[in-house]
């Protein structure tokens, strides 16, 4: 007698075929994206910008740039942080130092992924409480980094009416709301999912 391997009968049921290895991959495509913004937010020197027919200026969070100079030069400087401006630039350090973090613990994420999805089926069944958390945590760093530099703007002299939060303040939202999507994903398919079935031997009687 002949033997062959059939799915269970509760994953012959489970007519969608929607694995938690089809999830953790999809969510991290999705999350290097959300990586990759974090990091142009950081690159690119362009939180808070002014513009007009003849000048322009740009802050980013290591850099400021000018037309005047026609450059950019490393901020925030000594003289930045001197007198009135040292409130200023304790938090813009604070925002630098932050967004760091969080591209450290995106990288954390992006490793918790691959050993998940390398690894055998009890990691993909428990490991996206561990990746969820660490998700989340950099979503709330990058949400707490965004909301310091809208505060500055709103309520630092220096920001007068012309400037504008800018395209990598954006990119900072955007980023952090693809996590929380992430997470939010990842939560739901460990907990709504059903685990992942095996197979079973039954008879061949032909």
């Amino acid at each position: 007698m002949d033997f062959h391997l059939v799915p269970r009968s509760e994953d012959r049921n489970y007519t969608g075929f929607l694995t938690k290895t089809i999830v953790y991959t999809s969510t991290l495509i999705i999350f290097l994206a959300s990586f990759g913004l974090t990091v142009s937010s950081i690159v690119v020197p362009k939180w808070i910008s002014y513009h007009n027919e003849q000048v322009w200026y740009s802050y980013g969070l290591h850099r400021r740039c000018s037309s005047v100079t026609d450059s950019c030069q490393s901020f925030p400087l000594r003289d930045d942080c001197s007198g009135r401006g040292r409130y200023f630039c304790s938090m813009w350090r604070s925002v630098a130092f932050l967004m760091s973090f969080a591209v450290v613990l995106e990288g954390m994420s992006i490793v918790a992924y691959l050993i998940i999805l390398s690894g055998g089926k009890r990691l993909r069944e428990s490991g996206w409480k561990v990746l969820s958390l660490l998700i989340i945590l950099s979503v709330a760093v990058q949400a707490s980094s965004m909301s310091i530099v809208a505060y500055l703007y709103d309520h630092e002299e220096r920001f007068f009416v012309g400037w504008k939060l800018d395209e990598s303040w954006i990119y900072c939202i955007v980023s952090w709301c693809v996590g929380l999507f992430c997470a939010a994903c990842l939560i739901v398919a460990g907990r709504v999912l059903p685990s992942e079935g095996g197979y079973e031997l039954i008879p061949d009687h032909s």
